[in-house]
């Protein structure tokens, strides 16, 4: 199993994945979570790029036990066995879904406090993928 996802089309998301912008329509001010051609209210398509807080919470989550996750996560299974994978609900109001790190599965709960962290992703065809995953945010508890 794979979640395989080419070179151009990765690329074309870095603005998303490295600097955890998106666009909001100038038109009726949603925020578009993903990106779009045309807004997802009013199907507009003229954008402004917004720079999110990289803040919010646990909507829902899911444990993918050893051995679930695509094979692009074998190496990191190996290290460090499930893998939490959650929906979160930014500051913004959007909801993103992202793997988080450096927790116990067990203190995960719907409504934790988040933030984000540019992380390695996975290495997928001889390049490494980064992009954000989220950690517990004692900070805001």
């Amino acid at each position: 199993m794979s979640s395989y996802v080419s070179l151009p089309i990765f690329a074309s998301t870095l603005r998303e994945r490295y600097r955890l912008e998106e666009p909001r329509c100038r038109s009726c001010g949603t925020l578009n979570v993903p990106a779009r051609m045309a807004c997802i209210e009013c199907g507009r398509g003229d954008f402004d790029w917004e720079k999110l807080t990289g803040r919010g919470r646990v909507f829902t989550y899911t444990v993918i036990a050893r051995g679930g996750a695509p094979t692009e996560f074998d190496e990191q299974q190996i290290m460090s066995g499930s893998l939490v994978v959650a929906i979160v609900e930014l500051e913004e109001g959007a909801k993103v879904v992202a793997q988080l790190t450096d927790c116990d599965p067990e203190e995960v709960r719907v409504g934790s406090p988040l933030k984000a962290v540019f992380r390695k992703l996975y290495d997928q065809e001889g390049v490494v993928r980064y992009g954000y995953k989220f950690v517990m945010d004692e900070e805001r508890e």
